[in-house]
């Protein structure tokens, strides 16, 4: 297999002798390798504005027998590049150390100003419609969109019946947890760099049976709006090793406050029966911190009474 030297490398070398095809392909490939490790060939050329013969033709112009080695290649680029040490050394590059709180709360509140500015509310809407309609509701994010998950999943469930939030180790599980995914149900999929091949199968399996797939992720080129017909696109990026999905949250905040909004009274009757359930079983009895009543004084040991 070429190492991503090679990879880098070839495209380098050749680059003066490339059309201007080729180039743009070149150009998307080095600034996108995260996004293009997932394309086939007729996808990555959709996104360039090139036939998939000329993505093949440019696999083999920089070296590679054919597409899937020059993929190979591009799946080692991925693997190497923006490890942790990697993150870190971005980080103490872009970030002066006595400044690091201002700026990244600086530059979270501006992904979400950006997210704001840029995410297409008819997309937002057709979300809203999906679930509203489905019989069932899947969630899926994995490793760091994890909790992303389970927050959507929590409040959806408040909301509506049926709610299963895909939790997995192995692509295998997930499948056997989305058994019964039919043409009536809607799937929500998260995921953002470095994105999780395990998610992608989830909503390709999804797509195959007729569900509505709904992404939430950082690109309109990201690989989950491959089996996609409604994409909600929110600004992320690394701080050091985290990733910043704040506006990814602000996002899933945002769906969950309209669905309420359209199921007002079945959200109002949950909370009723929450409360009545918390109540009935004392759930709460040994769990709430009361204010503090400053009449009365505490005594010690030792204190004179």
């Amino acid at each position: 297999m070429a190492t991503t030297t090679d990879l880098i490398t070839k495209i380098n070398e050749n680059y003066g002798k490339m059309s201007k095809g080729q180039k743009l392909l070149a150009n998307y490939i080095i600034d996108n390798y995260d996004k293009a490790v997932f394309l086939t060939a007729a996808k990555l050329g959709d996104i360039i504005g090139v036939s998939e013969s000329t993505v093949v033709r440019f696999a083999s112009f920089i070296g590679y027998k054919g597409y899937p080695e020059f993929q190979q290649s591009l799946e080692e680029l991925v693997r190497v590049k923006l490890n942790t040490s990697d993150r870190i050394e971005i980080t103490n590059g872009g970030i002066e150390q006595n400044g690091v709180l201002r700026s990244v709360l600086s530059s979270d509140a501006l992904k979400i100003k950006n997210t704001m500015e840029n995410i297409d509310e008819a997309a937002f809407e057709n979300a809203i419609d999906a679930l509203l309609k489905a019989k069932r509701i899947y969630v899926v994010g994995l490793r760091s969109c994890a909790p992303l998950a389970s927050f959507l999943a929590f409040y959806l469930n408040m909301i509506f019946d049926n709610v299963i939030n895909l939790q997995t180790s192995s692509t295998s599980e997930l499948f056997e947890q989305m058994i019964h995914i039919s043409q009536e149900d809607c799937i929500i999929g998260i995921s953002f760099p470095r994105y999780s091949m395990r998610t992608l199968k989830a909503l390709e399996f999804a797509n195959n049976r007729l569900a509505n797939v709904i992404t939430i992720t950082d690109s309109i080129h990201s690989p989950m709006n491959l089996y996609s017909s409604c994409n909600l696109i929110a600004d992320s990026e690394m701080h050091s090793i985290v990733d910043s999905l704040v506006a990814p949250l602000s996002v899933i905040n945002a769906l969950i406050v309209e669905l309420c909004n359209r199921k007002q009274s079945d959200v109002a009757q949950t909370l009723e029966m929450i409360e009545n359930v918390w109540n009935d079983y004392q759930f709460y009895e040994n769990d709430e911190i009361d204010l503090v009543d400053d009449s009365i004084k505490m005594s010690y040991p030792g204190e004179n009474q």
